[in-house]
């Protein structure tokens, strides 16, 4: 009678199975979680960029109603509701106190926003208007291009939008003497039947890197409202362009962020299929070859 063998003798590969068994479902497990990770990566970024083209398709359906009334403006609380939406106004440019923003670009040029203050007609509020466009004099960036500002009561159709944006600035910037010749006519009146507003702090410039509302309000003792300001649009007119910069939503870094993700996700199955399925397949293939030849 034969005796029975131990089970190492008869099975010397199993352990080497058992291993290979054990890293098959290793890999497994981590090509699935990565595969997850990748695949909600590019799933949350795409729902980002939904997220953005409903805000776009939100602040054009604003700039299509109706523009707002003077009173309906004057009576405009919270303003985040009417963001993006015309208004039609009358009232006084208060010339003495436009702003020049630095470094701002239109199709790739460097130049100014100009902005001035509107003392609107019958009231005791004004609104900062961004007005347009001018480009710098490449020679005295003193030199402030001329800009027509119409005298009187007019009428302003313009959007209601955020208080101008910021561009980073590394500390206070030193203020910057206009030319005499871009010097500011004489104080308007802030509002119908009001007297003239304070000129500014002595030694303030016109040029800025940026402007905050509330304290130029305190500067200028303005009746300055400080939550948003009006966007003036149209052809170029009065020395200024208006082909404002449409708002930055990110939309093709969140599309090409997917495609990232989703190509990782991609990468992850190739590499699974062909290291586990593909390659032992093909040195199986190569072993049973070998073995025929001998």
């Amino acid at each position: 009678m034969t005796p029975e063998l131990p089970e190492s003798v008869v099975s010397p590969a199993t352990p080497r199975r058992r291993a290979g068994r054990g890293r098959f479902l290793v890999v497994t497990l981590a090509a699935v979680l990565a595969l997850a990770a990748t695949v909600s990566l590019g799933r949350w970024q795409l729902s980002r960029a939904a997220q953005k083209e409903a805000l776009q398709a939100r602040i054009d359906a604003q700039k299509q109603k109706a523009p707002l009334s003077q009173a309906e403006f004057l009576a405009l609380g919270e303003a985040a509701g009417e963001m993006h939406r015309p208004v039609h106004l009358r009232g006084l440019w208060l010339t003495a106190q436009t702003v020049y923003l630095d470094n701002r670009q239109m199709h790739g040029t460097p130049g100014f926003y100009v902005l001035t203050p509107f003392a609107l007609e019958g009231s005791e509020q004004a609104v900062m208007v961004q007005r347009g466009w001018v480009q710098r004099n490449f020679v005295d960036r003193t030199q402030l291009g001329a800009v027509e500002t119409p005298p009187g009561i007019v009428e302003l159709t313009a959007l209601i939008e955020p208080p101008p944006s910021h561009l980073f600035e590394l500390g206070a910037k030193a203020a910057v003497a206009p030319a005499p010749a871009a010097s500011a006519a004489a104080p308007a009146p802030s509002a119908a039947g009001a007297s003239a507003p304070a000129p500014g702090i002595q030694g303030s410039s016109p040029i800025r890197q940026n402007l905050d509302l509330e304290a130029f309000r305190g500067e200028t003792q303005l009746p300055l409202r400080t939550d948003v300001s009006l966007q003036q649009s149209g052809p170029a007119s009065e020395g200024l362009q208006r082909d404002w910069p449409a708002p930055a939503l990110g939309l093709e870094r969140h599309y090409g962020y997917a495609f990232q993700w989703f190509g990782l996700s991609a990468l992850v199955v190739i590499l699974y299929v062909w290291f586990q399925f593909i390659s032992p397949f093909r040195r199986a293939r190569r072993r049973a070859r070998d073995g025929r030849g001998l």
